[in-house]
């Protein structure tokens, strides 16, 4: 009787890791951005939003309150937006310096333009 109890409580304990596996729902994103004030891009106004990115794409925006990501960032009092591109870059001797460009993408830069014409890079052509 004892090995007849120990062998059910042994499949039991090997079955409630299985049973919480089943229960466990996949993340709606890879990343939500939650609360931010979000600037879209389009030049209307900025609204309180969420923002969900699965991969390298933004998903979804509004209120996503009820959704699950692999990691939430919480952006209150943050403003959220798209990357800004610099139309009129002097960045030719940083990015040589330094090829991070961390001046730029900390101001939210994620596209430059420059040479003017002229260009001091790439030197190695």
């Amino acid at each position: 009787m004892k090995s007849a109890l120990a062998l059910l409580l042994l499949l039991l304990l090997c079955g409630l890791p299985l049973a919480q596996q089943q229960q466990q729902k996949p993340n709606d994103f890879d990343v939500l951005i939650k609360d931010g004030t979000v600037y879209d891009g389009t030049g209307g106004e900025p609204r309180r939003a969420d923002v969900g990115i699965r991969g390298d794409r933004i998903t979804s925006i509004g209120d996503l309150s009820s959704k699950r990501a692999g990691t939430v960032v919480d952006a209150k009092g943050l403003a959220v937006a798209p990357g800004f591109i610099n139309m009129l870059s002097w960045s030719t001797e940083s990015l040589i310096a330094d090829g991070r460009s961390q001046g730029e993408i900390r101001q939210g830069i994620t596209t430059e333009i420059m040479g003017e014409g002229e260009s001091m890079g790439p030197l190695n052509a």
